[in-house]
């Protein structure tokens, strides 16, 4: 049975597709939908990315609502992407990943890829990488792959926060 999270992210991005209109949020939040967090929404079609955006903490009221935009804009503006088309909703799969408060860390041995994911900091510049990826093994990887989504070449002034993730799919 699917995940009442990822249920809400499904049912969001296939309205936004079949009519261009956003959902509103479940009246009966539970209280997990009812906190805030930052939250990822991952589309994947045939075990392959397929969109993914998030917030690295709240800007919305609820996880609910986080979830319903995030969802639509995974599917729809991802630039990595074209937009998702109606005759593709049926093969995407949905994973949710709601984020724990970042923890600022100074010791790159205080991350783990397999538990903890990774934001990296340098003036303006920030990239964030999800724990538990396929294929991120090591903290060294973890850390060159998110310096280079953030665009950052060096270490100098280079600030790192640790989160966790519950994830749903």
């Amino acid at each position: 049975m699917m995940h009442r999270i990822v249920g809400l992210a499904r049912q969001a991005i296939e309205e936004y597709v079949r009519t261009g209109k956003m959902i509103a949020p479940p009246r009966d939040l539970s209280p997990e939908l009812a906190a805030r967090a930052g939250v990822f929404v991952s589309l994947k079609k045939m075990g392959n990315l397929r969109g993914c955006i998030g917030t690295f903490e709240p800007t919305a009221d609820t996880v609910a609502e986080e979830v319903i935009k995030n969802a639509i804009v995974a599917a729809m503006q991802d630039p990595r992407f074209h937009a998702v088309e109606e005759n593709e909703l049926a093969e995407i799969e949905y994973s949710v990943d709601v984020l724990s408060p970042p923890e600022k860390i100074t010791d790159i041995n205080d991350l783990d890829p397999k538990e903890y994911g990774v934001i990296v900091v340098q003036g303006g510049r920030r990239g964030l990488l999800l724990p538990d990826l396929e294929g991120v093994d090591t903290i060294e990887e973890q850390l060159r792959i998110t310096k280079m989504k953030a665009g950052i070449w060096t270490d100098e002034n280079l600030e790192l926060f640790r989160f966790t993730v519950t994830r749903y799919r």
